[in-house]
């Protein structure tokens, strides 16, 4: 029993040191390792496994929408970069650059990837000619570089795994209608697939992508009430077109600027699911996510017809669901725990006598409730609890949500509700800049967005008390 402790008692809880719980669960849990490059993770296979899973079902839905995939080169000439003078001079503290080729020095430096815009302009120049090319949907699923200064796993890392879309439209409306599309992608697969509830809305100005007309967000909170940016979708007009002369014949055989978008969600939503549904046993996975759905854990497998249960349980299931079978020669106690740190949604427990009665008991991971079930019911009840666990899932993340959004109407509130309830703080701004800037420098808070559903809390900016222009949800972020 010290073992099966052991296990549990090596997460430090998540009231006492929120960083260190987040650090001891990746690690626990197996999902990455740390490398010999610094900044850089090693995703092992239960946190590649969940990249998969995000991928595919990603994947499927981009589709739907007519996307198609592509792959670009990962290196970016210099010359190319710095063609949309913006975009180069918001990522230029980020970038890594190649100077040689093997033993020699290359004539122009390369960069490695941060983001593939300039290569993807530098392609449709040559590939659009007429309004019949149009409209290119294109995506890459690959990696990229940022050279940045702190990193931890998945939530900021030097190189992340991520897909990048990049769209070209004849008109800004269509350009306008694919960047809102993709952002309801992200926010429907995040609130039906990943059980965390987001708020969308548009980035400031001062907080857009650089090179954008306009950025779209969506936003979740964390258990411990920061913000995460969990995917964004942006408009960039004909700007980039007119830097990288992107221009098509109309049907009138005159020439016109494409409009393009790009629109990207990394490996940093996976910190999302850790932060958001996890406890101090580990991780607590959705089931639409969940590598293993179920996890069938024989009792004193060593007696007779233990283990030949517990296989049968496991054929019944296989078609239908996510299973596999611990047949390991550690202790229950240890399993149990095992599957609890590794956020299994269910198990199945099946001991001999389980197997007099002709039952088993099934176990949910996320509330520990049991349930004492026929055999023969076992998959129609593995198929309602796993329905039930998403459902449920969902709503705890959305009422805790809910519960850590304060509004604030005067400076002092806004202060007081930081320092008091973490969490997102909806307050009224004026639009300039200097209000933001002073509010992250007094308080380390940023502005996350502003929500499409506006309301009118307050006449004034909660910073300035000039007359208001926007409701704007604020919050310290990861």
């Amino acid at each position: 029993m010290a073992k099966d402790k052991k296990l549990v008692e090596s997460i430090t809880s998540m009231q006492e040191d929120f960083a260190q719980w987040y650090t001891d669960v990746v690690k626990k849990a197996e999902l990455i390792d740390y490398s010999s490059v610094k900044g850089c993770m090693i995703i092992k296979p239960a946190g590649y496994a969940l990249w998969e899973n995000i991928q595919n079902e990603l994947d499927r839905r981009f589709k739907e929408t007519g996307v198609q995939n592509v792959y670009m080169p990962m290196f970016i000439p210099e010359g190319l970069l710095n063609k949309e003078k913006d975009h180069v001079e918001g990522f230029a503290p980020e970038v890594a650059w190649v100077t040689h080729g093997g033993q020699s020095k290359l004539q122009e430096r390369l960069c490695v990837r941060p983001t593939s815009e300039t290569l993807f302009c530098d392609f449709y120049k040559n590939d659009v000619q007429s309004y019949r090319d149009l409209p290119k949907v294109y995506n890459q699923w690959c990696s990229v570089v940022r050279w940045e200064k702190e990193t931890r796993p998945f939530l900021r890392s030097r190189e992340f795994l991520w897909q990048e879309g990049h769209t070209a439209h004849a008109t800004a409306q269509e350009a306008q209608e694919r960047t809102e599309q993709m952002l309801n992608v992200y926010a429907t697969f995040c609130e039906e697939v990943l059980a965390i509830p987001v708020i969308r809305g548009q980035k400031t100005e001062k907080e857009k992508f650089a090179g954008a007309e306009a950025t779209y967000t969506i936003e979740a909170l964390m258990h411990d009430g920061k913000a995460l940016q969990s995917g964004t979708s942006h408009n960039f007009g004909d700007g980039f077109a007119k830097a990288f002369d992107i221009q098509y014949t109309d049907p009138n055989n005159q020439l016109q600027y494409v409009h393009q978008t790009s629109w990207g969600l990394s490996t940093r939503i996976i910190g999302a699911i850790i932060m958001v549904h996890g406890d101090d046993s580990g991780l607590v996975l959705p089931p639409a996510i969940a590598p293993t759905q179920v996890m069938v854990i024989p009792i004193q497998q060593q007696k007779e017809g233990v283990l030949k249960k517990a296989n049968e349980l496991y054929q019944a299931l296989q078609q239908q669901f996510r299973v596999k079978v611990d047949d390991s020669v550690k202790s229950p106690g240890w399993k149990f725990s095992e599957q609890e740190m590794r956020g299994i949604p269910l198990r199945i427990e099946i001991g001999p006598k389980d197997i007099e009665k002709g039952q088993c008991v099934i176990v949910r991971r996320d509330t520990r409730e049991k349930y004492q079930t026929a055999i023969e019911q076992v998959p129609q009840k593995v198929e309602e609890l796993l329905k039930t666990v998403q459902s449920e899932m969902f709503a705890r993340a959305k009422a805790h949500r809910d519960s850590h959004i304060t509004d604030a109407r005067d400076y002092e509130q806004f202060q007081a509700a930081l320092e008091e309830k973490p969490g997102f703080i909806r307050a009224m701004w004026c639009g300039e800049q200097a209000c933001e800037d002073k509010i992250k420098e007094d308080t380390t808070a940023t502005s996350r967005c502003m929500p499409f559903e506006q309301e009118q809390i307050s006449d004034v900016c909660v910073c300035c008390k000039k007359p208001a222009k926007k409701l704007v949800f604020w919050g310290k972020a990861y």
